[in-house]
């Protein structure tokens, strides 16, 4: 299977949610190649994201951010998985939107929480994550939802069978854009 007209491919969905998981294998099935936003910007600036947070904090990380954002949306063959706030910047929004085709990954708060229990989240340095959790989600979900050409529940099934079916979901999505 190889995506033709859709060159682009961009995960959204919060942290835990699998996009990075998930985006290697959806990734490997389409030929597309794979690139996590994080980790991008880690390798740009030589710095993990929470030592980005702790120097520049937030407003800082998400500058680094859309200006990468703008520049991986541009690229041909790109399956990009977004970091979980990527959408809360308008014009972050557009460029995926207008890019390529936006699949919105879903999960659940304890699912999230059992994925991400042993990562250093700059976000979740609070006395309550699962709280924490539940108010980024409540916040972010509606964005993912609006942005979203297609959305899956990543709680059902394991990494490869979700980007089995979403390979040909977005395979049948391209088809049928072409007539």
């Amino acid at each position: 299977m190889t995506m033709t007209m859709t060159k682009r491919v961009f995960l959204i969905g919060p942290m835990g949610a699998g996009k990075s998981t998930i985006g290697r294998r959806l990734a490997a099935r389409l030929r597309l190649s794979f690139v996590d936003l994080d980790a991008a910007i880690e390798a740009r600036t030589g710095v993990d994201i929470p030592r980005i947070f702790d120097i520049e904090g937030e407003a800082g990380f998400r500058r680094r951010e859309a200006e990468l954002l703008d520049s991986l949306t541009q690229q041909s063959g790109i399956l990009l998985a977004t970091g979980g706030g990527a959408i809360l910047d308008a014009d972050n929004r557009r460029h995926l939107s207008e890019r390529g085709q936006v699949v919105y990954l879903r999960a659940s708060v304890p699912a999230q929480l059992a994925r991400i229990r042993h990562s250093n989240r700059p976000l979740l340095r609070d006395e309550d994550p699962a709280g924490r959790l539940r108010a980024i989600l409540a916040e972010r979900a509606p964005l993912y939802e609006a942005l979203a050409d297609i959305s899956i529940d990543t709680e059902d099934g394991s990494p490869e069978r979700i980007a089995e079916r979403l390979a040909q979901r977005l395979l049948k999505t391209e088809l049928s854009h072409e007539g």
